[in-house]
């Protein structure tokens, strides 16, 4: 999951490479957004991890950000959830979407709430209702959990959801990262034996409120037990530290951290080596990153930690053919993406030209160099 296409130049590649079979590159757009059905089970079957992870969406889509719900709502929400999966797996001509579970909590389960005797004030059900109403039927985000298509990437090797269309959008931004992680978990299950790994990049702070830790912290403990890994990445170190949610859900299930150049955060680096939990020549290793690089050599440091029992720091050099395609300039991927059309889009051969034409130039600088020397 990203935001600003960063990966696109390599999910081209593949697409091509493969002839349309991978590289799945899946982008938010207005006119075409993506959609999902949260409630699609193919057997009907909602284990108890499923029934949460709905929970957690809805959740996510009734409470503000900074507002906890309070232990009366959590149960209702649950006998809620739990009552609508009884129906539909008993009635299997009924559609489960978010469509019929609105109708669902407004008609039937509102029976069960008044027979109850639940008070307004321990459950609000319409005030419940008022706040969903827009992902209903008619409503201004009636797309996003009602799709008429399911989708299946359980065979896809490489897929990237470009998110950077609503990256500052409050209310699908978190809705939408949210039930990708779903979907990565889904295939999870079903892929034995096979290396899973879902990466979030910035959009990942849109999952950082109170509501979602727990989520958070049940996706890093769970990607171990189906052979999976979890990664998050950040370019804001701020990010990290005022999040005391990071902390506790992600930074503590987390035996690989890997850090780049620190140099500009040095005055806010005592705070780093604590949240992280670095040791003394740990933080010494990554202040030293790019520190001394050879003059003649274009690569950058890094810097890896393993569990706390192995650290170091590794320098990273590509080839001119990486470079075209990992990198993240504007103007070197517009002069890939303008070369690629005049091949007729034939991007292996545009990513093979670039990289012979920045060697030739490397090298007539170099020559010169030494002429002049």
């Amino acid at each position: 999951m990203d935001t600003g296409n960063s990966y696109q130049g390599l999910c081209n590649l593949i697409h091509n490479r493969t002839r349309g079979e991978d590289g799945i590159y899946l982008t938010y757009e207005e006119d075409k957004p993506i959609a999902f059905n949260p409630f699609y089970s193919e057997t009907r079957q909602y284990d108890v991890e499923k029934r949460e992870s709905i929970q957690t969406l809805i959740l996510t889509l009734w409470k503000r950000e900074d507002e906890t719900p309070k232990r009366s709502e959590e149960v209702a929400l649950s006998g809620a959830v739990n009552a609508y999966i009884r129906r539909i797996a008993e009635d299997r001509t009924l559609k489960p979407d978010f469509n019929g579970f609105y109708e669902f909590v407004r008609d039937d389960y509102r029976r069960v709430v008044e027979e109850k005797k639940v008070r307004e004030k321990d459950f609000d059900i319409d005030g419940f209702l008022n706040v969903l109403e827009p992902f209903y039927r008619g409503g201004d985000y009636d797309f996003l959990l009602n799709s008429e298509e399911e989708l299946d990437l359980t065979e896809k090797r490489f897929i990237v959801f470009e998110l950077d269309n609503i990256s500052s959008h409050k209310v699908l931004l978190p809705v939408v990262t949210l039930i990708i992680m779903e979907t990565f978990i889904a295939k999870m299950r079903r892929l034995k034996g096979i290396r899973k790994m879902i990466l979030i990049e910035e959009c990942w702070k849109a999952l950082m409120s109170a509501n979602m830790s727990g989520y958070i912290k049940y996706l890093f403990k769970t990607v171990r037990k189906y052979f999976g890994e979890a990664v998050v990445v950040t370019q804001e170190v701020d990010d990290i530290i005022s999040s005391p949610v990071v902390k506790e859900a992600i930074i503590n299930n987390s035996d690989c951290k890997i850090l780049l150049d620190q140099r500009k955060y040095m005055n806010k680096f005592d705070h780093i080596q604590k949240l992280l939990g670095l040791t003394d020549k740990e933080r010494g290793q990554i202040l030293s990153i790019n520190q001394a690089n050879h003059p003649g050599r274009i690569y950058r440091e890094v810097w890896i930690g393993l569990g706390g029992t192995h650290s170091a720091v590794y320098a990273t050099e590509v080839s001119e053919e990486e470079y075209a395609i990992y990198t993240t300039e504007e103007s070197e991927k517009l002069e890939l993406q303008k070369l690629t059309e005049e091949l007729d889009g034939n991007l292996q051969l545009a990513v093979r030209q670039l990289a012979n034409r920045r060697k030739a130039a490397r090298n007539s600088n170099l020559l010169n160099q030494d002429n002049h020397e």
